[in-house]
């Protein structure tokens, strides 16, 4: 790359784009979907959207890089895009050349061409980018259309990047994709307020973090905001630093390649693996400091019959049916010895007693390893309407971190929370996950997150003594008993003598009720029996 003068007062373009409109988009990508399966065209509307940041954030280098050719700029020079964490664009895959020919037949094979460019020029994204245009199933004029249409949005020019637009309706197209998908969309989204709230409660400031089901990579995503979000030491007294390494694995390909596409829109390196992390586990000796995980609930063919023996299996074998107590075991294995990990498991996980699974959560209670346990609100998931809850295991829970927790775990009812936002979808309000998580960093003793204390049908502190009392069943409603009812002022022997008058009222009336009904029935048989037939 050739040294060259500054150029005083050089601008970035102005971007047009307004977050803001996902949602107009969505209408608009949709509508164009015709007949496609919402499986299949997720990876159509993804690959573009992905195409049009880079050749956005290219043509910009580039315009600024032949403005200066002055100064010794080469807008020719791929180290002068790659010095700036810009993806190298070979001329046939540039936007304007496809929006040129988005009304050829040959389309879908422009664009397979233009795939293959990108990764043949930038092996980070070697068998990364869908190259599957040209197949006959795929509607050429419709292809042509939704070109024309991401054509009319900038999402990779420097003001769009700082506003994250992309990764804004990137993440909005994979909510309803998701949606639109049903069960099967849940292997690859988890909901942004769930993925939020074991970020907000783990904290991952610096260190390793993991994720052996990582779908298209949320958590990894979620964490990396987090991070920024708190990189001025606003609330946090400056302790977050952006020093987080990735490692995460996904075994559905089209799945993982979704996870490297969705970290490479936003330039987070991260080792993401293609594999079983049962059978074929790409991390073998990772331990890591942070583990967010939502594995798919209570897989049946997970091949456990073959994994008898295996060494993750400290606390008991899971059963072969069930891959629950599999998935918890794996991620006990790759915790540091001051590790945390929170993730996601059905609601039978914390009292099913079959199959030896309630002998595997005994071990992992008198392990001292759970943390916390958290009942989530119903209708949070796409793929599913099993009731779910969030576990939090904990590595040495004396650290110099925080306060000494050995022999007690944080029990946390949120069942009552969250709002609707469609007939079928609940979501937590940021508030919501807010009070959450200032109630777990307060339990385990955060400087700044205050005092802690039992909320009677929200949250209570257990001693070991307790759990063994309710045979190591570990729902939080157990514990956390009933919510406090606000007293109205009214003297109990009143009220009882007043409520009592008002039940004797309503069966009067209802008995009133009753006997008017059988006058009319009555009445009704008579005219039926009197009247002549036909």
């Amino acid at each position: 790359m050739k040294q060259r003068k500054k150029k005083p007062g050089a601008a970035a373009g102005a971007s047009s784009a307004k977050v803001g409109y996902e949602a107009q988009l969505w209408e608009m990508a949709d509508a164009l979907r015709g007949s496609m399966d919402a499986a299949e065209y997720k990876h159509v509307v993804l690959g573009l959207l992905f195409l049009k940041y880079i050749s956005d954030a290219f043509e910009e280098r580039h315009a600024k890089l032949v403005a200066e050719k002055a100064q010794n700029a080469d807008p020719e020079d791929k180290d002068e895009y790659r010095a700036q964490n810009i993806f190298w664009v070979p001329a046939e895959a540039r936007w304007p050349e496809l929006k040129g020919r988005a009304k050829e037949p040959s389309i879908g094979e422009i664009v397979d061409g233009a795939m293959a460019g990108i990764e043949r020029d930038n092996p980070q994204l070697k068998d990364v980018l869908p190259k599957d245009y040209a197949r006959p199933a795929l509607d050429k004029p419709r292809l042509g259309q939704l070109i024309d249409l991401v054509s009319n949005i900038r999402v990779g020019d420097q003001e769009s990047r700082a506003k994250d637009v992309l990764g804004r309706v990137y993440e909005y197209f994979l909510s309803q994709f998701a949606s639109a998908e049903g069960k099967k969309g849940g292997e690859f989204y988890t909901p942004r307020c769930v993925v939020k709230l074991l970020v907000e409660m783990l904290e991952p400031y610096q260190g390793r973090v993991y994720d052996p089901c990582c779908g298209s990579s949320g958590m990894f995503v979620q964490s990396v905001e987090f991070i920024r979000a708190h990189a001025s030491g606003n609330g946090n007294g400056g302790k977050a630093k952006a020093d987080i390494s990735i490692y995460g694995q996904e075994s559905n390909y089209t799945t993982w390649r979704l996870a490297r596409m969705n970290l490479a829109i936003r330039g987070i390196d991260g080792q993401i693996a293609h594999g079983d992390s049962f059978h074929n586990d790409r991390h073998p000796d990772l331990k890591a400091d942070f583990i967010l995980a939502n594995p798919p609930f209570n897989v049946s063919d997970w091949g456990g019959e073959r994994l008898r023996e295996d060494k993750r299996w400290q606390y008991g074998a899971p059963p072969v049916g069930n891959a629950n107590f599999a998935w918890v075991q794996h991620i006990v294995h790759h915790l540091a010895p001051t590790g945390v990990a929170g993730f996601v498991l059905a609601n039978g996980s914390m009292s099913s007693n079959q199959s030896g699974e309630g002998e595997i959560r005994k071990n992992l209670v008198e392990a001292d390893l759970v943390d916390c346990m958290l009942a989530l609100p119903g209708q949070l998931f796409y793929s599913t309407q099993i009731p779910a809850c969030l576990w939090f295991l904990a590595r040495g829970k004396k650290n110099q971190r925080f306060r000494d927790r050995r022999g007690h775990v944080l029990f946390l009812d949120a069942r009552k929370l969250g709002r609707l936002v469609d007939r079928t979808h609940r979501e937590l309000t940021d508030e919501e996950v807010a009070r959450i998580a200032r109630t777990y960093h307060a339990w385990r003793g955060e400087k700044d997150a205050g005092p802690y204390e039992d909320v009677p049908g929200f949250c209570k502190s257990a001693g070991l003594d307790e759990i063994r009392k309710h045979g190591h069943v570990l729902t939080p409603g157990r514990y956390v008993g009933a919510e406090a009812q606000a007293d109205d002022g009214e003297p109990f022997p009143e009220k009882f003598t007043r409520l009592r008058r008002q039940l004797e009222e309503q069966l009067a009336e209802s008995a009133k009720l009753d006997e008017q009904i059988r006058k009319n029935l009555d009445y009704l048989s008579g005219a039926i029996e009197g009247a002549p037939e036909e």
